[in-house]
């Protein structure tokens, strides 16, 4: 508040300092970095920051010389457990009486819907007292962008390449986000970097949240590097990935779903796919596959807002 009224999420970040080295090697165009920024802009000095190996842990953390890139403790935990550290992490504050400080990890997809699901989801269920932000890149970027279970069917990867024997990813994405729901968690969202406002307010929720358990985001977040588009086009394919229903924005807590943009005159998948890499080798029946299951996701997202009015 300022003056009697709710400060804008630009007044905001801009009084707020940034937790992240000034300079980083991060890819030009990187979301996750950007990700990475303001998270750490808004949890602010009093906060231990996890990072599991992935493009964030080398580029955004590390740092050069002897010095770390963040401004705050930083820990390099496994691929495989992130939440359990951050479980520890969180109860030993608790018992020190310094319930106040946050305890938050900024992990790719590999690190959290694949390697890292079973601390993940241990800790969701348990209702460990953290702020778990996915950065999605639908990919291990970090080491040469190998698919993971997140990355669009029909994409182009190390591991799945564009050829004969096989085009692209032959299975659906898994969506976690809806999975983490499922676990009761305290807060779950998904965000983009082209809504700011719409991100900040959801890290700023999932911070409060995490002084009562467990608060997840999942963070859309497109990498100009592995997906083959231009560096400057980043938020508009974050764009196009809410406008064409693949990446819905929403939030869950105590009093349901909420959908945060309600989009009724949807644009078509082949608009948002246009233009990338990944998917220039798309079959018409992958087309049609993707377009089925943004569509299915998008009305499952309305049912269960509709379900709390």
């Amino acid at each position: 508040m300022r003056g009697g009224r709710m400060m804008s999420y630009i007044e905001i970040l801009r009084e707020r300092p940034d937790m992240v080295s000034p300079g980083v090697s991060a890819c030009q165009g990187c979301g996750g970095e950007l990700v990475l920024r303001r998270v750490m802009q808004l949890a602010g000095d009093n906060t231990i920051l996890c990072v599991p190996p992935g493009c964030m842990a080398g580029s955004g953390v590390v740092g050069w010389n002897y010095n770390s890139g963040m401004k705050v403790p930083v820990h390099i935990p496994l691929l495989d457990n992130t939440a359990s550290f951050m479980s520890g992490l969180s109860h030993f504050y608790e018992r020190s009486g310094r319930s106040d400080v946050n305890i938050v990890a900024v992990a790719g997809d590999g690190a959290t819907a694949d390697c890292g699901f079973q601390s993940l989801s241990g800790a969701a269920e348990r209702g460990e007292k953290m702020l778990y932000v996915c950065y999605d890149n639908e990919g291990y970027m970090n080491t040469g962008y190998q698919r993971s279970s997140t990355t669009t069917e029909g994409s182009r990867t190390s591991t799945t390449p564009l050829g004969d024997a096989i085009c692209g990813k032959q299975q659906p994405q898994k969506y976690l986000p809806l999975i983490l729901a499922m676990h009761g968690v305290e807060y779950c969202a998904t965000a983009t970097p082209w809504n700011m406002k719409d991100m900040v307010e959801k890290i700023q929720k999932g911070l409060a949240a995490s002084k009562r358990g467990f608060a997840y985001i999942h963070v859309f977040t497109p990498c100009p590097t592995g997906w083959s588009f231009p560096q400057d086009q980043t938020i508009e394919v974050s764009k196009k990935a809410v406008k064409s229903n693949m990446f819905p924005l929403w939030e869950k807590d105590a009093s349901g779903y909420t959908l945060n943009y309600k989009n009724n005159d949807p644009i078509k998948v082949a608009e948002f796919t246009k233009g990338i890499g990944k998917f220039k080798r798309l079959s018409p029946e992958q087309m049609e596959s993707i377009q089925h299951a943004a569509d299915e996701r998008y009305a499952t997202v309305c049912a269960l807002a509709a379900m709390h009015g």
